[in-house]
């Protein structure tokens, strides 16, 4: 299969939705991510880089998520909540995209702490690497800050092989410089990795349902 660059498009999953990144949805975003637990582990750059207030936050939305890369793709992430209104609850992008090679980057994840451990991330990677690897791509590059260990665990949970540590690779926004941890799936990884997030899932929805009774 020849891989072919994915277009721009909502994704729906059980319980979030991403939907192409707006310049409407930047206030709700840096209510949900302009916060040092997001940025003190790696995320934009670092601590350093955590903007302090909406102007800010738009400027580095704009570099982070539009780099000029016209192929690239960029998501707002809402969460469905318990009233059926749907709340921002994360951002995350595709891009570097080598159809020769068929490789894509899926990268600039991040969440608001809410949402860290529950559902959102892995139906928000199994929509994502889904579109991947339904577009023709064997392998896509998953890659934190070396010392970034809860990013780090994440993408080792969803099966991701740890290729090795690209050093001094990144300057943070504290003019230090951070070694890259990088990790891939293939495109024959894909089927064992996209079982376990499913199972993943089906456990926090299971999860949800007993909380549910447990409230009647």
């Amino acid at each position: 299969m020849t891989a072919t660059l994915p277009a721009p498009r909502e994704l729906v999953g059980s319980a979030v939705r991403l939907t192409p990144m707006l310049a409407s949805d930047i206030p709700d975003l840096y209510q949900a991510l302009a916060r040092h637990e997001v940025f003190v582990g790696g995320f934009g750059g670092g601590i350093a880089a955590l903007p302090t207030n909406l102007d800010e936050f738009r400027v580095f939305a704009a570099s982070y998520y539009f780099d000029g890369d016209a192929a690239s793709l960029a998501w707002t992430i809402r969460s469905s909540t318990r009233t059926g209104k749907a709340r921002v609850v994360g951002a995350t992008w595709m891009g570097d995209f080598d159809l020769e090679h068929e490789s894509a980057h899926l990268g600039a994840t991040a969440y608001c702490p809410e949402a860290w451990g529950t559902i959102v991330n892995p139906e928000t990677k199994l929509l994502t690497l889904g579109l991947a690897f339904d577009s023709g791509f064997n392998r896509v590059r998953i890659q934190a800050d070396s010392v970034n260990a809860r990013s780090r665990s994440a993408i080792e949970r969803l099966g991701a092989e740890f290729e090795g540590v690209l050093r001094r690779d990144q300057k943070r926004a504290d003019g230090s410089w951070r070694d890259t941890a990088v990790y891939s799936i293939l495109a024959d990884e894909w089927p064992a990795a996209k079982a376990r997030l499913e199972q993943r899932i089906a456990a926090f929805a299971r999860g949800a349902a007993g909380a549910d009774q447990r409230r009647q």
